[in-house]
């Protein structure tokens, strides 16, 4: 008998139905490459990933023993609704990776002045309610820089974030029009990548680094970014375990560390994703089975 393990997903990444056209986002593909690695580690330990629409109705979840927070890409765009499917979930007896409480904590990208607080290297923020042409200009003075990187609080794969310079400023009358991060632009993420350490039950898994494509700082594949393999040195690699030891969590499921080198050399944390990363099977050959293992401690 096996025991059934929920993968969340969205309407935006689920494969389509056979026969109908694939419409799906640009970078659907990494939900395929996930699940493909996934699913043989599992079975081979008699766990079944089944994928299934996070607002599929709730008796479609019976039966589950765990359900792992996987590709719902939209949540961003509905955090409350996504916070009360995965409460009703957990009131449900099913185990939610990562729990509704961690999921509530790092939706929010401020976070960050938590992880800073507990003595965390952080890329310099203003957190703004808003932004707009002359706020960009202050940020640029503020941090001393010629371009800033604007990002949405509540967010996800780069979406709705922007790069302003001063000599491509914003217009007089545009706004972001929702709560911001704004960070000096690091010239490190086009010349060097941004690097990627990924966790499973708080252990190192594999690390990545991840570069934007020519003319791009992006470094997401909706725009053109690509990933190479990264076997961290020692240094680099206890930063990024620095960061895990700091979370106000014991040992999540699967966490994300991806960071930046600031001009100092140092390595900051862009972000420490613990909601739907994405976590690069390719790089990561023992990531089905390691993820399999994990999920079996845990059911006990």
């Amino acid at each position: 008998m096996t025991t059934r393990i929920g993968f969340l997903a969205c309407a935006d990444t689920l494969p389509p139905p056979e026969g109908a056209a694939d419409e799906r986002r640009g970078d659907a593909f990494e939900h395929d490459l996930e699940t493909a690695a996934l699913r043989p580690a599992f079975a081979a330990t008699g766990l079944e990933l089944v994928e299934i629409d996070w607002r599929a109705p709730l008796g479609e979840f019976e039966g589950m023993a765990l359900v792992m927070l996987g590709t719902a890409w939209d949540y961003q765009d509905h955090p409350d609704e996504f916070l009360d499917r995965l409460e009703a979930l957990a009131g449900m007896g099913i185990a939610v990776c990562n729990p509704p409480d961690v999921v509530r904590w790092n939706a929010d990208k401020r976070y960050l002045r938590e992880l800073e607080e507990r003595g965390v290297t952080t890329v310099p923020t203003l957190w703004l309610d808003d932004l707009n042409h002359a706020d960009a200009l202050e940020a640029m003075d503020d941090f001393a820089c010629e371009r800033i990187v604007v990002k949405r609080q509540v967010g996800a794969g780069g979406l709705g974030q922007h790069s302003f310079s001063r000599a491509q400023l914003p217009a007089e009358g545009w706004r972001m029009g929702r709560a911001c991060m704004v960070q000096p632009f690091l010239s490190s993420v086009v010349e060097e990548g941004e690097y990627t350490f990924l966790f499973i039950d708080g252990a190192f898994s594999h690390g990545v680094l991840k570069r934007a494509a020519e003319g791009e700082y992006r470094i997401q594949s909706l725009y053109g970014g690509y990933e190479c393999d990264f076997e961290p040195d020692a240094a680099d690699l206890a930063r990024a375990q620095s960061v895990v030891a700091s979370l106000p969590f014991d040992r999540p499921l699967y966490c994300r560390i991806d960071m930046a080198r600031l001009p100092s050399g140092d390595l900051a944390v862009m972000e420490a994703e613990m909601i739907e990363p994405y976590l690069y099977p390719q790089q990561g050959p023992e990531l089905g089975k390691r993820m399999a293992e994990a999920i079996l401690g845990r059911l006990g």
